[in-house]
């Protein structure tokens, strides 16, 4: 089937522009102006009325919690949030039930992801055995099996010894290492960032160091050992400085920053809210203005949404009790677009580089992250002129874990392809 889009306002080599664009079967065939009169025969005509075309979306953090926590999310419905938020391909972490740890469990996760997915999904496999930060995992069979990187989100690898062996070995497969900064002996039992806030909440609060001083120590791991080291949601100023510092010395580093942390600081919880509690937690506003700055001079390199949706009742009651967590597919681009592109602190085509080409090309995801002739038609259209109100209603996510629930925003998804095919549309 070949789709015409015309008059979209298309993000293309670094520029924006009026263009059409066509596909036939699962590619984009041609690119320019007036492709109509070309006389090409197309099955459907797309009038996009200068709405934006971007890439897919592209991110590399999501928890899809199938096998194991279904009652949180499935493969289907956390694909149909990507779809819905404008992202078609995602990379989904491991801390699963069985965790895919060896070869035939991470089979059986990439055959669920390719059943089930209405976007493209890879595969994380876990750094250690069951995500317990002790035995290293076989890296080389994972590798074959068609893991994408190797992380054990949700747990930071506490011994240096661990941490350097498993460096070295995906050095060896040339594989990227992706963590999960966070030193357990230094969090003391907190739920939200130590500060003011958190005692004004009378909440035990969680140390910034706890995330910097194991990033230092991976920083000198990863020059030791040459490993494409990633750095999973920084969230303090000292965990930036160390980035920038790093790149400076050439150490072989990358990094992500997730919306929330972009969005929002402690000060802005409102009360011993659930909604609010994530890990890393918000920090100061200091620490969200160096994660911004750190996206601005080229520190940081990426977005990332670390979405993690929970039930409802895991999200009840007092922080000190719920789970941590926010879900983000669905809102993160309208939320950084509103809050950061039309106030002039972040360029359109600087966030759709963050959210699209930069994190395709860093880990190099082939045929994602740009719209070029030949590669895969995977698109989003968003509408940039009109407000809407995200809504519990409207989600796809089983999880509505978010304080953004009612926000006012601009950049609503309008169509998701993937492979060409529709994946989502959003109803008149």
């Amino acid at each position: 089937m070949s789709i015409l889009l015309e008059n979209g306002l298309v993000y293309q080599a670094g520029q924006l522009q009026l263009l059409d664009i066509l596909i036939t079967a699962d590619r984009i065939t041609a690119i320019g102006k007036d492709l109509a009169q070309l006389g090409i025969k197309v099955q459907r005509k797309i009038d996009l009325a200068g709405k934006l075309v971007a890439p897919g979306l592209v991110d590399v953090h999501v928890h899809y919690r199938e096998p194991g926590f279904t009652y949180k999310e499935t493969i289907k419905t956390g694909s149909q949030a990507a779809a819905h938020g404008g992202f078609t391909t995602v990379c989904a972490m491991p801390n699963l039930d069985p965790v895919p740890d060896n070869a035939a469990q991470l089979q059986d996760v990439q055959e669920r992801n390719a059943n089930d997915g209405i976007v493209h999904i890879k595969q994380y496999a876990s750094i250690t055995q069951k995500r317990q930060g002790e035995q290293l995992t076989d890296f080389k069979a994972l590798k074959k099996a068609g893991a994408f990187a190797f992380s054990d989100d949700g747990s930071g690898i506490q011994t240096a010894g661990t941490m350097y062996l498993a460096m070295k070995r995906a050095a060896e497969c040339d594989m990227p290492l992706v963590e999960h900064i966070e030193d357990n002996s230094l969090l003391f039992g907190g739920v939200m960032n130590a500060g003011q806030r958190a005692e004004e909440l009378n909440l035990p609060g969680m140390l910034g160091l706890s995330e910097s001083s194991q990033l230092a120590r991976d920083l000198l791991l990863a020059k030791q050992t040459g490993v494409h080291y990633h750095a999973c949601h920084l969230s303090t100023k000292e965990s930036v400085a160390l980035i920038r510092w790093a790149k400076l010395q050439k150490i072989n580093v990358t990094c992500e920053v997730a919306p929330h942390h972009l969005l929002l600081a402690d000060a802005d919880i409102p009360k011993d809210d659930p909604f609010y509690k994530m890990n890393p937690p918000l920090r100061s506003k200091k620490d969200q203005q160096a994660l911004i700055d750190g996206l601005l001079d080229g520190t940081i390199d990426m977005i990332a949404t670390d979405h993690a949706p929970h039930s409802a009742e895991e999200k009840e009651g007092s922080m000190c009790q719920a789970s941590f967590g926010i879900t983000g597919s669905e809102t993160a681009f309208a939320l950084l677009y509103t809050r950061f592109v039309k106030t002039g602190i972040f360029k359109l085509e600087q966030l759709l580089d963050w959210m699209s080409a930069r994190p395709a090309q860093e880990f190099r995801i082939k045929d994602a992250g740009m719209i070029l002739p030949g590669r895969k038609a995977d698109l989003a259209v968003f509408d940039l002129k009109n407000e809407f109100e995200l809504r519990k209603e409207d989600y796809l996510s089983k999880g509505t874990n978010t304080p953004f629930t009612g926000t006012k925003a601009y950049g609503a998804t309008e169509i998701t392809f993937v492979d060409g095919k529709i994946v989502y549309q959003k109803e008149d």
